[in-house]
């Protein structure tokens, strides 16, 4: 049984996703989640402006003169002024090109789970595994993100995503089986046996690429695309509006080179367990959501004569929410 630490210093989990960044903790019996989206935006600066996003409580600070919106709400003010929100992440880690990265990620983790309440709070956050064909990148990434939540009063720990999906949702297999997190930066995939992990890694192509490649065929902008998948896409063949066509394709673009960089891994590993039984594999992430991903990802999965036999392929309970909840079982578990 988790033990449920007082409100003054219960475990985090933390996912930092690139779309995303989720909070977990648990009271009582319930796992209770906080969510803001991982972008920004700027602002023109003016005593109003500021006055007025204060008092509506939207988060924000000031930065060279302007006011920089940051989180959920920096979505509504670009769709309004017509332009891209800023993302201080891309394909999973830390992104090179935005200077104000590592600041407004700090801004973002600090309005969800705030200061540490006690001294030694455990907080665990998720990092992705290295895409396939590239050995580094993550260092420099988990190196961050560790100093940032230490400078909060946090004892920090660190589990790859896909492992967290395996904590989350396959206890009921002694978290054996493959946990998929389809995010916005990268598709992460672990193979765990008795929740040690056998294999991990990622692919580029997500749910920012699905996002960008549909924009380049439409010439909408990026955060509108990214809008209409969220709130209105589902898989239905062909489609004779241009943006969910376009999302369609590259949808099944992201479908088709998640399971061949599967099937490859788990083909070339030369540490994979002998597994007695046939073995679960659970989907979660934003870019799982839409209706029927889940049955063509099965049916992909089905004609490619997949090395490991897999019991059933299901979606997580709470897909948005999984990374989140594993990272906080695994900080449960350190008590």
């Amino acid at each position: 049984m988790l033990q449920t630490q007082p409100n003054n210093g219960y475990p985090v989990g933390l996912d930092v996703g690139t779309s995303r960044i989720v909070t977990a903790h648990r009271v009582d019996d319930d796992f209770q989640y906080k969510t803001q989206l991982n972008a920004f935006v700027n602002l023109p600066f003016s005593k109003m402006t500021e006055k007025t996003l204060a008092k509506e409580g939207v988060p924000h600070s000031i930065h060279d003169s302007e006011i920089v919106v940051h989180g959920s709400e920096s979505e509504r003010f670009a769709d309004l002024l017509g332009v891209e929100t800023r993302r201080p992440m891309s394909r999973g880690v830390l992104n090179p090109d935005e200077p104000l990265s590592l600041l407004q990620i700090q801004k973002i983790i600090e309005s969800l789970a705030g200061p540490a309440r006690a001294k030694g709070q455990k907080l665990c956050f998720t990092v992705p595994a290295a895409p396939v064909g590239e050995e580094g990148g993550v260092t420099y990434h988990e190196a961050s993100l560790k100093q940032i939540l230490s400078g909060f009063g946090y004892d920090v720990r660190s589990i790859n995503e896909g492992l967290a999906v395996v904590y989350a949702e396959l206890e009921s297999s002694n978290y054996t089986g493959i946990g998929v997190s389809c995010g916005g930066g990268l598709c992460n995939v672990c193979l765990a046996y008795l929740s040690v992990p056998v294999l991990s890694f990622s692919v580029h192509k997500a749910g920012d690429f699905i996002d960008s490649s549909a924009a380049s065929a439409t010439g909408d902008l990026v955060n509108r695309i990214r809008i209409t998948k969220e709130d209105a896409f589902y898989f239905n063949g062909y489609f004779g509006d241009k943006r969910m066509q376009a999302l369609s394709i590259y949808y099944e673009d992201v479908i088709q080179t998640l399971v061949a960089a599967m099937k490859e891994q788990f083909t070339g590993s030369k540490s994979l367990p002998k597994l007695n039984r046939p073995v679960p594999l659970v989907l979660s992430g934003g870019s799982a959501m839409p209706k029927g991903f889940r049955e063509r990802f099965e049916q992909v999965l089905g004609a490619c004569e997949f090395p490991i036999a897999v019991s059933e392929v299901r979606l997580a309970s709470n897909p948005l929410e999984a990374t989140a909840k594993g990272a906080l079982i695994a900080a449960l578990t350190d008590q």
